[in-house]
């Protein structure tokens, strides 16, 4: 029998002490989730506005001041009319004059009755029947918490994000204040621009690709006559952040709802079809070309990081998982220690993105000159 590999004590207390801080720090995140969870989006709305601000000085002739504001007022105000846009087109889409709301009920029994004869059963239930069995009001009223959570959320949101604005005014000295060599500041400033190029690059793919599915997703729905096709658009670009998941409600939902507005399977079939294949093209054939070393994730650890995200911080989670991935993979690529788990992470063994492919992203980022002259 092989014996067993044996650990100095040293290593063994450093590893249990790795683990119970692990703990600790996961109970201390969903403990905390209700104030970190702003303060996490107000952090990736803040990367956002850096680079919309970079992106616009350098396309235009305003200087950083102006182009920071421009940037602000940007980001801020489609941010609240994403929320708005998703209240009001749900409501919408629901009332009375969209029709939705009279016929879902003799719909879904006539649904029932079609698939019950195609597979030759006898008395299928009604959607009454099956309401009664489900706990409609519980769902209700936690639909109502969540939504009054969106808008307070969205005020801390706003106030976190007003606070890291202004904080940025010392961010340089604080760097220097922190890491007085040259040598240290100058890897201190790599670590926190690769940070940031990751996160930049997998907005920039995600926005461009999405883009693209909404194009054809928005043609194809305005041809079968969905109604409301805008609304479900813009669910399609903003679920399109969320991995897995995302890709599944794009794709699934409109379909879904045709089945409820038109007397005929054809136009679901061909929005299932449609979507489906849009998906796959633009997932399969664009996107991998796109990201590059932008995004060197295993794919099981994008999984994972939906789910524990999701199961931390919910629906905010799900949308922050990848980044926080991204940010996590570069962070622990810096150190000797753990620089494995950053291994782990990467989806070919190597969580450094090659300097060349990631140049465009760190083009008017925090340099080491600006460090030197802070």
């Amino acid at each position: 029998m092989k014996s067993p590999i044996t650990m100095q004590s040293s290593a063994v207390s450093r590893n249990a002490l790795v683990l119970i801080a692990t703990v600790a720090a996961g109970a201390a995140l969903y403990w905390l989730r209700d104030i970190l969870t702003p303060l996490a989006m107000a952090v990736f709305l803040l990367i956002m506005i850096d680079g919309v601000k970079r992106s616009v000085a350098a396309r235009t002739p305003l200087n950083d001041r102006w182009a920071g504001t421009a940037a602000l007022l940007l980001v801020v105000l489609a941010f609240f009319a994403s929320i708005a846009i998703i209240v009001n087109g749900a409501a919408g889409f629901f009332g009375e004059a969209s029709g939705v709301s009279q016929n879902i009920g003799p719909r879904i029994d006539q649904i029932i009755r079609d698939v019950y004869a195609l597979i030759r059963l006898n008395n299928p239930p009604t959607a009454q029947d099956l309401i009664n069995g489900v706990d409609l009001r519980g769902y209700l009223t936690s639909v109502a918490f969540q939504v009054q959570g969106i808008a307070s959320g969205a005020f801390f949101v706003l106030v976190y994000l007003g606070f890291l604005l202004a904080s940025q005014i010392g961010f340089r000295r604080k760097i220097i204040a922190m890491f007085p060599h040259r040598h240290q500041r100058d890897e201190a400033i790599a670590v926190f621009n690769r940070v940031r190029g990751g996160v930049e690059g997998y907005l920039w793919v995600q926005t461009v690709t999405g883009a693209l599915i909404c194009a054809a997703a928005w043609i194809l729905m305005r041809a079968v006559g969905l109604q409301n096709a805008e609304f479900w658009t813009f669910v399609i670009f903003i679920v399109g952040f969320i991995p897995v998941l995302g890709g599944a409600v794009a794709g699934l939902a409109p379909p879904l709802f045709a089945l409820v507005q038109f007397p005929s399977y054809w136009p679901a079939l061909i929005l299932l079809v449609g979507l489906q294949t849009i998906l796959f093209i633009v997932g399969n054939l664009v996107q991998p070309r796109m990201q590059g070393d932008n995004q060197n994730i295993d794919p099981v650890v994008v999984l994972l990081a939906l789910a524990f995200w999701g199961k931390l911080w919910g629906v905010v989670g799900m949308f922050l998982s990848t980044p926080l991935a991204v940010m996590a993979m570069a962070i622990l690529a810096e150190f000797k220690g753990s620089r494995w788990m950053a291994v782990l992470l990467s989806g070919d063994g190597e969580p450094y993105a090659d300097e060349h492919k990631t140049a465009h992203h760190r083009r008017g980022s925090f340099s080491k000159d600006d460090a030197d002259e802070a």
